[in-house]
């Protein structure tokens, strides 16, 4: 019933992991007010699906949704269209080798909800399926769920560990051998599906799952630390972990301390594939990507990004004078929001001394995670340099514009990466588990 992939991990040489982090027109804020933008067409499933279609080409491991549970300021642009788990299903059927990932929140849904929509898409995909862990962090999206505000950081943070010991006890809670399909007998083993009786702090649940298990056995985790919280979550769980690090230095500090965290936990920390986030400007010259660059800059609305900023220092900037140096901002110890956001602004601030107006433009597009600007040789000679210097495993891929950064990207960044021996050149798996050099866990 089951499709073992095929385990290169311990003959071939360490290579590059990549995921394509797909946002509506692009991840820059000004992206759908481009000329030649695809906000029309982001109601079209085949927007999405022509998307996955070019990280398949790519070779890319998989495909990502973020997810939010409010609208945000619809007049800001398009933030959320589609449910991520419903758009997948459909990008299932048009792929065929390319890992899929959603974002499933804790705070807002159950373990056996998320476990039931997850396994059924690992059955539907063949085998692609990944889960994105996150708690949520807005009371915007607190009060689309019966909540006046969030819960505090523990409380989620607990909830999203015993959510994760279900998910992970509902998926197991058949035997790879359980279905016997016997015409003439059993459909299934009845000893081999079992409940898990789950009683918790936070959950009741009975079991067992009403979905056999999985082609991967399970979803492939991921999960973005960033907070202590969060990186122990990480370190536990994670098979697969997404940063935010503006710089190399950031990039190798944050890596050190989950592969020693992972460590600690008692797993192996080549086995988990950290995977910071990079936006990409590619030109012929370097001249020429950076006028690129400021193109798409200069579409950004200032009192929208002021509004943005704010968002992530938890703070009024509304009357900031854009050509006047940053405020002095509260040390991170003092923030009670999203840490990883903010201590990356904290280090823009610290690094560069800009403006306002200078500190918005670099939130632009991916709000501080990694900007590379250049030819296509000189972004492949940053990518090796975080690659091999500890900083990455890879990255999270994303593209300032949609469809054209991402279309760029594989067709000029990959090919030189290949020539370097740093990239696949054709897939050698079926599954997300395989991509990654993972293993089938037994249930």
């Amino acid at each position: 019933m089951s499709t073992h992939p095929i385990n290169t991990a311990e003959t071939a040489p360490r290579q590059l992991h990549f995921n394509a982090f797909l946002n509506a027109c692009g991840h820059h804020q000004a992206a759908w007010r481009h000329p030649d933008s695809a906000v029309e067409q982001l109601g079209s499933i085949e927007h999405y699906e022509r998307l996955a279609q070019t990280a398949e080409a790519g070779l890319f491991d998989a495909v990502f949704f973020a997810d939010g549970h409010s609208a945000g300021n619809p007049a800001a642009g398009p933030r959320w269209f589609f449910e991520p788990l419903t758009a997948l299903a459909a990008m299932a059927r048009s792929t065929s080798r390319i890992g899929l990932i959603s974002t499933v929140s804790t705070t807002f849904y159950t373990p056996y909800h998320a476990a039931r929509m997850l396994a059924s898409l690992d059955h539907l995909s063949a085998g692609r399926i990944g889960w994105n862990v996150v708690t949520s962090m807005f009371d915007a999206e607190a009060r689309n769920h019966s909540m006046d505000s969030m819960p505090a950081s523990p409380e989620r943070y607990a909830r999203a560990a015993e959510f994760i010991d279900v998910a992970l006890a509902l998926w197991d809670s058949w035997a790879d051998d359980a279905v016997l399909a016997d015409r003439s007998g059993f459909f299934a083993d009845p000893e081999k599906v079992r409940p898990i009786n789950h009683d918790g702090e936070h959950f009741g649940v009975a079991g067992p799952l009403n979905v056999p298990r999985g082609p991967q056995g399970r979803p492939v985790l991921f999960q973005a630390g960033a907070s202590e919280s969060g990186r122990q979550l990480a370190a536990r769980h994670a098979e697969g972990i997404y940063a935010v690090a503006y710089d190399l230095a950031s990039g190798q500090d944050y890596y050190a301390d989950l592969k020693q965290r992972i460590a600690a936990e008692g797993r192996d920390p080549s086995k988990v594939a950290i995977m910071p986030g990079l936006v990409t400007y590619l030109g012929s010259t370097e001249v020429e990507a950076l006028a690129r660059q400021a193109e798409v800059d200069a579409l950004l609305p200032t009192e929208q990004s002021l509004a943005q900023l704010g968002m992530f220092i938890g703070q009024d900037c509304s009357e900031w004078d854009l050509d006047a140096p940053v405020p002095a901002l509260p040390p991170a110890s003092e923030f009670t929001g999203p840490q990883g956001r903010y201590a990356t602004i904290l280090r823009i601030v610290e690094a560069e001394r800009p403006t306002v107006g200078q500190l918005l433009g670099r939130l632009a597009a991916g709000g501080g995670h990694c900007t590379m600007v250049g030819t296509p040789e000189q972004v492949a000679d940053s990518i090796e340099r975080w690659f091999t210097s500890g900083a990455a495993d890879g990255f999270n891929l994303m593209p300032p514009m949609l469809p054209d950064s991402l279309e760029e990207f594989v067709d000029r960044v990959v090919p030189v990466l290949q020539r370097r021996g740093l990239y696949r050149t054709e897939y050698s798996t079926h599954t997300l588990r395989g991509h990654l050099g993972l293993e089938r866990p037994e249930a």
